[in-house]
């Protein structure tokens, strides 16, 4: 089995140094089931690519199988009498490829490297490729696993016999992954995800598989859309440890920070406002606030209805938590959701359930791929748009092309922004010193920070200011989200 990481940053052989593998040999490793080696196919200052072959004995493979707790939980994917020596594992991408690249790339994946660790920590153009990699539930699963981690992805099925195209397509995919990446992140991602497609492992998944999770995942799993189904596919669906593994990873995200797909921790676990009553164990509990990303939409909400907001735009709307209150309120009449993300609008609408609304009701709503540092002549002429959690994603060079998109186009009567309070972030005890609150936020501002961006926005485009907090103030920092509400001075 092949996978092929590939780079254009200048220059691309800086690779080797990431990897810890000179392009100019080639390397063995002796893994349990075979032998692992590493080359380069390409290696100049343009472009640079280093392969990862897996080469499977099949004897071993057989024999491993055949040790001790591996006959109960590590049966071939199409479990027969001779199955131990008549399987694909030889041939296509699976958890044997990512024990190997654990063993191989173990420095990369922690992130080190001694000749160039600055870059090490900077993502680069990545592209990565296995060829035939066996992918439970179809081509989307791929998708839908790499899709939020910023990878475009390519899952091209594989027809199970090109000269009988009648027959189908196989259960495998050529995979293509494309995007900007540190070394470690991409490598990580792999590393969880190849067995999580596969949806079986080679070997017997003990508790330790717990701590292996959490260590690749970091800093990008608790937040992951399909952080559920992909836990309980690398536990090999072990109840137990999968519930293990998803309370940890609920503990790992601030309570307030919603995931890819629109839901904060507390949602996700079930933690929202509660009333006086009993735990699940039978213990007293007593009643619990509403959490801070509930909160936040209440506060646009009434933002939204105190200016008197009939037509409203929620851009970058990910998963549709606002769209759904917006939604509940009837004097909202129209509602856009918009995304740069086609996932994230399928999500929107699986949680809207588009599908089953009333006519009159769906007419309400839309639903529009569209990327916000980009005019858009179809969001001109609303009352509103509300910026919840959004700007904090965007480049800051990229920050005055949105400015000019939304205030300088669009030009709402009233447009709402809420992004995190840098102050506050050190009132979260599992946030380390100088960590963002989510993943992919590109900064978080001080409250001194959004005050002069306001003031610079609203001299810019003709906007006065009202400035606030959702969420406890802390005497000293501040409310853990900063708002403000823009209202436009003239008419466009």
């Amino acid at each position: 089995m092949l996978l092929t990481l590939t780079t254009t940053h200048r220059p691309a052989t800086d690779l080797g140094h990431l990897l810890v593998k000179h392009p100019d040999r080639a390397h063995s490793f002796d893994v349990p089931v075979g032998t692992a080696h590493v080359f380069y196919p390409e290696a100049d200052e343009q472009r640079c690519t280093a392969a990862l072959l897996l080469d499977v004995d099949p004897l071993r493979l057989a024999g491993a199988r055949g040790r001790g707790r591996d006959r109960q939980q590590a049966p071939t994917p199409d479990s027969f009498t001779l199955g131990r020596y008549v399987n694909d594992r030889p041939y296509a991408a699976s958890s044997l490829l990512s024990s190997a690249l654990s063993k191989v790339y173990r420095s990369a994946l922690r992130g080190e490297s001694r000749e160039r660790p600055e870059l090490a920590r900077t993502p680069i153009p990545l592209q990565v490729r296995v060829p035939v990699l066996r992918c439970r539930g179809g081509a989307d699963v791929a998708v839908r696993m790499f899709g939020p981690l910023g990878w475009a992805v390519t899952a091209a099925p594989i027809p199970l016999d090109e000269r009988h195209p009648q027959w189908g397509d196989s259960r495998y995919v050529d995979l293509t992954l494309t995007g900007t990446l540190r070394v470690a992140d991409a490598l990580n991602h792999l590393y969880v995800l190849l067995p999580v497609l596969d949806d079986a492992k080679h070997y017997w998944v003990a508790p330790d598989e717990v701590d292996k999770l959490l260590r690749a995942g970091e800093g990008w799993l608790a937040a992951h859309p399909e952080r559920d189904l992909i836990t309980r596919r690398y536990l090999a669906h072990r109840r137990a440890l999968a519930g293990l593994a998803l309370a940890r990873l609920s503990e790992r995200r601030p309570t307030d920070e919603p995931a890819a797909d629109g839901t904060t921790a507390d949602e996700a676990t079930g933690d929202g406002t509660t009333t006086d009553g009993v735990t699940a164990d039978g213990g007293p509990t007593t009643a619990r606030r509403a959490s801070l990303a509930a909160r936040r939409r209440e506060a646009v909400l009434g933002a939204l209805v105190e200016a008197g907001a009939g037509r409203v735009l929620d851009l970058g709307c990910g998963g549709g938590a606002l769209l759904a209150a917006l939604v509940g309120d009837r004097r909202f009449t129209e509602i856009v959701g918009t995304d740069v993300s086609t996932h994230a609008l399928t999500l929107a609408a699986r949680r809207l359930r588009l599908d089953r609304l009333p006519e009159r009701q769906r007419g309400r709503i839309r639903l529009w791929q569209s990327a916000l540092t980009y005019r858009d002549d179809r969001l001109c002429g609303y009352d509103a748009a509300v910026l919840m959690e959004v700007i904090e994603h965007v480049d800051p060079p990229r920050l005055p092309a949105l400015e000019d998109a939304v205030l300088g186009h669009a030009r709402p009567a009233t447009v709402v922004v809420t992004t995190p309070n840098a102050e506050y972030n050190v009132r979260y005890e599992g946030l380390p010193a100088g960590r963002f609150r989510h993943a992919d936020h590109r900064f978080e501002w001080t409250r001194a920070e959004f005050a002069a961006w306001v003031e610079r926005v609203c001299a810019t485009y003709g906007y006065a200011a009202a400035i606030g907090g959702v969420g406890d103030d802390d005497p000293e920092f501040g409310a853990p989200t900063q708002l403000v509400v823009l209202t436009r001075k003239e008419n466009p």
